[in-house]
């Protein structure tokens, strides 16, 4: 399993820091955590087109993780690129459906795509399901940001697994989803002392590491503030294991 960080940044517009998303390289497939806006066009930076993505999975419904939905659906449905798809499929929290319903609203006729095509999975936010998409399984988990707001762990047929938390607080959720896995990429917010409600301090992240196991830690999602700090020594306040600030087209190895 390969990762690659293809935004590292928030909703704050950065040159070097694209809006959160996430690849997932394993068994010859592509996955997204997260699509935030310009997600398509960095992905074409490191040899990934479009019509490549296998499944997308939404943390939540914030547009800097799911504007690039937008481009997805209409890029996809251009006739040259339509004849030749394989099928995808996008997951997420209930509401899923609803929102891509709204975005078809909203562009009539131009994001509507054949069912054969594009199919639309919602998770129930209740029940903590193992699901098993043939070469890996995920468990997703709600968190601490907004109602409909899911961390996710992703294991490869080999064992080996990934946390992502979308954005989250701090949370005995995100700790036990973690416990355990090979690699957690959890967000990194808002500096130590500059704490905002529903997002993470380095310090925070590295807690939750510390307290699950996590040997390999990836901190994203900086806003300016924390990329004005020393986001590395405030992590290591409470992590001492192998520690990665996530940049920009970052391959790494789970």
């Amino acid at each position: 399993m390969h990762v690659i960080i293809i935004g590292s940044g928030t909703a704050i517009p950065l040159n070097d820091r694209g809006s959160p998303c996430i690849a997932v390289l394993l068994e010859g497939k592509v996955l997204l955590l997260d699509i935030g806006p310009g997600s398509l066009r960095q992905l074409t930076r490191v040899g990934i087109s479009h019509n490549q993505i296998d499944q997308v999975f939404l943390t939540h419904f914030h547009p800097d993780h799911t504007a690039d939905l937008i481009h997805l659906l209409f890029a996809t449905r251009n006739p040259g690129v339509l004849k030749g798809r394989r099928p995808f499929s996008i997951t997420g929290p209930p509401g899923t459906l609803r929102l891509i319903a709204a975005l078809q609203r909203a562009y009539p006729d131009w994001l509507t795509l054949p069912p054969d095509i594009m199919a639309v999975e919602e998770l129930d936010m209740q029940i903590k399901g193992r699901r098993d998409y043939g070469d890996f399984t995920v468990i997703a988990t709600p968190v601490n940001h907004t109602r409909q707001s899911l961390a996710y762990r992703i294991r490869d047929r080999r064992g080996k697994a990934l946390v992502y938390s979308g954005d989250t607080g701090i949370s005995r959720e995100i700790v036990d989803l973690a416990r355990g896995a090979d690699m957690a990429i959890l967000e990194a917010s808002f500096p130590s002392g500059q704490e905002c409600e529903g997002h993470l301090t380095p310090t925070q992240a590295g807690q939750i590491a510390t307290l699950a196991g996590i040997p390999h830690l990836v901190l994203v999602h900086f806003y300016p503030e924390c990329l004005a700090v020393d986001a590395a020594a405030q992590c290591r306040r409470t992590y001492s294991g192998e520690l990665t600030l996530g940049e920009d087209l970052l391959l790494l190895r789970v």
